[in-house]
């Protein structure tokens, strides 16, 4: 048997799970880093999932809590694309990727983690990144630690939208 070490899992094995919603964020800016905020918009923002599919995997997801597109003001989901335009440029200048997956899981049998607030996905791909373990040991490996990839990427959301223009 072969053992893939990953210790960061055990914070959410074993952690207290939040009663409040991970996407609900305070005001002020003081857990950014911790909570792998990279930019914030007028109305929306980007944070790096701490469970990732692949090493710098981003969520764009609006400030306020809503469970489906048709509930979004246009507004917010202007900002959306523009914020998912962003960090196509961002990703590709700071992680060099040779493709980018980008979705939105609409409810819990479309397969959203976190149903009641609305988020997508974008995860950077490199051909091969689905190696011999992710095909057959179903178990995938991220490179990077977390916190690497969160400085690797924060100079490049500088200039993250924070006003809408049409």
């Amino acid at each position: 048997m072969e053992v893939l070490w990953a210790p960061w899992r055990m914070d959410y094995i074993l952690g207290p799970k939040p009663d409040a919603c991970v996407f609900c964020l305070p005001e002020n800016r003081d857990e950014d880093r911790e909570r792998l905020v990279l930019a914030r918009g007028r109305h929306t923002f980007v944070i790096m999932n701490k469970f990732p599919y692949n090493c710098g995997h981003l969520m764009v997801t609006p400030f306020r809590h809503a469970s489906c597109l048709t509930e979004l003001t246009p507004e917010e989901t202007l900002e959306l694309t523009k914020g998912l335009t962003y960090c196509t440029k961002a990703m590709q200048e700071a992680m060099h990727p040779q493709g980018i997956n980008i979705g939105l899981n609409l409810g819990a049998a479309a397969g959203a983690g976190i149903a009641s607030h609305i988020h997508f996905q974008m995860v950077p791909r490199w051909n091969g990144d689905s190696s011999f373990m992710a095909v057959f040991g179903e178990t995938r490996v991220v490179p990077q630690h977390l916190l690497s990839t969160y400085d690797r990427l924060l100079p490049f959301f500088t200039d993250y939208p924070t006003t809408v223009t049409s």
